[in-house]
């Protein structure tokens, strides 16, 4: 028997963490990254299994020293502390094994650094590392020759998180994406054929956050309707679970653009309790889409980009989205376009990043043969790997932080969301339905919870922000929906939460804007998150500048 520790190092502070608004919700962390609980699952029985994750909890370097096993998941972004985690373990003699999207894309990051690296899915290379392990005749690479059939996944360990801890939980339905976006390394790691889950396993994870007291879950696949066909009969399932129990428990997810170009997926969704999707809309620039391959958001006949955003609003689902900036048919005009797309579409919430080429993905092999990789050095002034074509390196930069500053001033923030919400009186499809009229105990407790929940986090709000001018605002904010809008909890609730998120994304927009004032250095919140490679090739500034001219 061993006495094997899953560790998830720390992220620093980010756009998705909400670390500066999780004290207001009692809470240390978002979520649980997906894999912590699958992971502990494929453990076999007769092994003792732990689960650390260092956003909810200090690592006792102690207890990691007496495991027989620590294993690390991680991606790119926690890259320095996975990295410092390892050096403490190498010291004190542990055997260390590191999967995940980091040793997925930058292995050679952690070569002679840890015992054994996974690279790619791990579902049956873990279980098979742990038998050889305890054969005495294990490798020191391994790499699943085959993308995992997710029907035969085990239920993840939910019970095995510090769930209190937790604002949400996750888990994931399907793997892969039938689209070719150069930038990104999805299709690298899970492939272009959307696998999913069977109903039973979907419905019985359900049935585990209930039983852990998670309320709120986001479906972390990154296309959830990559096979339309495939994943409809699975959301009738959880429609007829979500109502046999009163809606008990709130969905979201991330899903492509063509979303609105399905009447039928969009109610399934609503009705399942899907309450908000994460799109990649990426761009405004039209050329910039075609570059990049993002074709499925370029369909003239499915109506503008503004067009298909609203639809999907109108169906009650909120729309977040992904923006970019530094596409080769990009120029300094792109900086304005960004957040006036944002404030038409009515985009309250919008990660908006610089382009990044990640190892693995089309776009960095494309950019390496050109010699547009910045060296380790630039990319930490820039705050992306990529030598941009339409502008200098600098002016994406200081574009970049420009758009930032913009799209989350409360102005800006508050216009957008108030357009949603007052203009066009946005309703979830769930807190419309009939159905309510059956149910009318649970609706009532439903409500009251609700007024609760505004009621504490106006409170706390209030009493945590410092700055006069913003705290008014925010109060400002908060008495206008109560006026409008107060024989609706839920919405009070909704509204609450974006309200506290906005003073998350103040504070990293601050942070992100605090460039050095000697050399003009992207600060560490506003830097790419994925780390050099080894070895990569690079473009010395006299010839970055002649591309960018």
């Amino acid at each position: 028997m061993a006495d094997i520790v899953i560790v998830n190092p720390r992220f620093d502070i980010s756009f998705w963490g909400f670390e500066h608004c999780m004290p207001l919700f009692g809470k240390k962390a978002n979520l649980p990254v997906a894999c912590l609980a699958l992971l502990a699952a494929l453990v076999p029985d007769h092994h003792d299994v732990t689960l650390v994750d260092e956003n909810v909890e200090d690592i006792d370097f102690d207890r990691l020293a007496r495991a027989d096993i620590v294993c690390l998941t991680g991606m790119s972004i926690q890259g320095s502390r996975l990295l410092e985690i390892l050096d403490v373990m190498r010291e004190r003699g542990v055997m260390t094994v590191v999967g995940g999207p980091m040793a997925t894309v930058e292995p050679e990051v952690l070569e002679g650094l840890t015992d054994v690296i996974f690279v790619g899915e791990a579902d049956e290379t873990w279980p098979k590392f742990l038998a050889e392990w305890e054969n005495g005749e294990h490798k020191s690479r391994y790499e699943q020759a085959e993308k995992t059939n997710l029907e035969t996944l085990p239920l993840p360990r939910a019970d095995l998180l510090k769930a209190e801890r937790y604002m949400f939980g996750s888990m994931q339905i399907s793997r892969g994406c039938p689209f070719t976006c150069e930038f990104c390394d999805i299709i690298v790691t899970f492939g272009r054929r959307p696998r999913l889950k069977a109903s039973e396993q979907v419905i019985a994870e359900l049935e585990s956050f209930l039983e852990v007291g998670l309320k709120i879950v986001f479906v972390v696949d990154d296309n959830l309707i990559g096979n339309k066909k495939a994943i409809k009969p699975i959301l009738r399932d959880i429609i007829e679970w979500q109502q046999a129990r009163a809606y008990p428990l709130t969905l979201f997810t991330e899903a492509s653009l063509d979303l609105a170009e399905d009447e039928e997926l969009m109610e399934l969704m609503g009705l399942a309790g899907f309450q908000n999707v994460f799109i990649g809309i990426e761009t405004p620039n039209e050329e910039s889409l075609r570059e990049t391959k993002k074709l499925q958001n370029v369909r003239p006949n499915a109506g503008s980009l503004i067009d298909r955003v609203h639809r999907i609003q109108d169906k009650g689902i909120d729309v977040w989205c992904g923006m970019i900036v530094g596409f080769d048919h990009d120029d300094t005009t792109i900086f304005p376009a960004v957040p006036e797309f944002l404030s038409r579409a009515r985009i309250s919430t919008a990660l908006v990043g610089m382009l990044h080429a990640i190892p693995t993905t089309p776009l960095f092999k494309r950019l390496k043969e050109a010699g547009r990789l910045n060296t380790a050095e630039d990319a930490d002034l820039y705050g992306t790997n990529v030598v941009p074509l339409g502008m200098s390196s600098e002016e994406l930069r200081d574009g970049f932080i420009q758009v930032m500053l913009e799209t989350y001033s409360a102005d800006a923030y508050f216009s957008r969301l108030d357009s949603q919400f007052f203009d066009q009186d946005f309703k979830f499809t769930v807190h419309q339905l009939p159905y309510w009229d059956d149910w009318r105990w649970a609706w009532a407790k439903r409500a009251s919870y609700n007024y609760v929940r505004f009621g504490v986090i106006a409170s706390r709000l209030l009493s945590a922000v410092k700055d006069p001018d913003l705290r008014a605002r925010y109060r400002k904010q908060l008495a206008q929906v109560v006026k409008k809008r107060w024989r609706e909890p839920h919405i009070l609730f909704i509204y609450a939460l974006k309200v506290a998120t906005h003073y998350h994304y103040a504070e990293l927009v601050r942070s992100i804007a605090d460039v050095d004032p000697e050399t003009g250095a992207m600060s560490n919140a506003g830097r790419s998150f994925s780390r050099a490679r080894k070895g990569e090739q690079v473009v010395d500034k006299k010839d970055k500048e002649a591309i960018a001219a």
